[in-house]
């Protein structure tokens, strides 16, 4: 990795760092109170930071697609921490990362069911709100993690780095390495992914930077976090745009599968390719030279944050009010920051140096 990107890696990890730590805890009982603007219940509450950790919870994952290698990862860290906190553990969604309404359907059973706390990672940001809300009525307590709905529609977001600094490293790291000129494509993962959206919208605000000025953003495709249609997607952008020199795919999905693409074509190392990926996924093909770097956060623990997060909830130790901090075992203390979002910390760039010191 070359004196900048180190730099920049390092920019991320302060960045980041000060967003998760920079709000101070709050001590005694808390109350929070916000508007009702999504039709559901008011997210009015009283916290005891002293309050005791109940056992015997039942807390669901709600993952954006079952079986994906990333959310198989960010859930079983969420097992190990309601383990570790004598809770149960269960998942339960849909194996298509667009079937919104198999998520509501989700959402209403495990109501029914009376799960004390939902940890959900939305397909889209506003589908799951009546749902939700709902299920809050209902006294469930609910965490998004991954991606969010609407504020309104949830107690706590918890978030896997600064969304901004997310978008704007990885268009940093694609330009160093096309040598901040050429075409390049975005492979998103579906059109609705709230967080993606968001990623994408601070590499677009990014490129508008000078330094950027002969870099071109030629699209932005959607895989729907497939591996089939990211494969062809990424064939697709490469016949439409035989010029391009790179590729950001912020989904763990679609930057494998990408990199089997150029891995097996002519543009093997002549098109560059960065974005979100884990690094038992990606490990060969750094190791082959179709990737430089790429950058991702520890999905286990996102998952056991959230994890964490529901627990405090639904023991009364805190509301989702700003300031408000809570207990993550060996991960130490976190503090809400605004709008209810809770974020895990920095993101790590991988590279081939690196690369085996990982093993998710």
């Amino acid at each position: 990795m070359s004196r900048t990107l180190t730099r920049r890696a390092t920019v991320v990890v302060a960045v980041t760092a000060a967003v998760a730590l920079g709000a101070t805890a709050c001590g005694g009982t808390t109350k929070n109170s916000s508007k009702d603007s999504g039709g559901g219940a008011k997210a009015t509450a009283s916290a005891d930071p002293n309050a005791a950790t109940k056992k015997g919870l039942t807390v669901a994952f709600l993952p954006k697609q079952v079986n994906n290698p990333y959310f198989t990862i960010a859930d079983g860290g969420g097992k190990q921490a309601l383990d570790a906190l004598g809770s149960s553990y269960k998942e339960v969604g849909t194996s298509s990362g667009t079937d919104t309404a198999g998520q509501v359907s989700y959402v209403n059973t495990l109501t029914q069911q009376q799960v004390d706390a939902i940890a959900v990672s939305a397909q889209d940001p506003g589908a799951l709100c009546t749902s939700l809300n709902q299920a809050r009525k209902n006294g469930i307590k609910v965490v998004t993690y991954d991606s969010d709905t609407k504020p309104e529609c949830r107690d706590l977001f918890v978030s896997q780095a600064s969304s901004e600094d997310l978008g704007r490293t990885e268009v940093q790291l694609l330009a160093e390495q096309i040598g901040y000129k050429g075409e390049i494509a975005i492979l998103s993962a579906a059109q609705t992914a709230t967080n993606q959206n968001t990623w994408i919208d601070f590499m677009k605000d990014e490129l508008k930077d000078p330094k950027y000025k002969d870099v071109k953003l030629v699209k932005v495709a959607y895989g729907n976090d497939d591996a089939q249609q990211s494969f062809q997607q990424t064939q697709g952008l490469l016949q439409q745009y035989p010029n391009l020199k790179g590729i950001i795919s912020p989904t763990t999905v679609g930057i494998k599968a990408a990199a089997q693409y150029l891995a097996g074509s002519k543009y093997k190392g002549k098109v560059k390719l960065t974005g979100l990926g884990t690094p038992n996924d990606m490990r060969a093909y750094v190791k082959n030279g179709t990737v430089d770097a790429f950058e991702l956060w520890d999905p286990a623990k996102l998952g056991s944050l959230a994890s964490y997060a529901a627990v405090a909830l639904a023991s009364g130790q805190i509301s989702g009010a700003e300031g408000q901090s809570f207990k993550a075992g060996d991960m130490g203390s976190y503090t809400i920051g605004k709008d209810g979002v809770v974020v895990l910390g920095k993101p790590t760039v991988f590279t081939k140096d690196n690369i085996d010191q990982f093993k998710f």
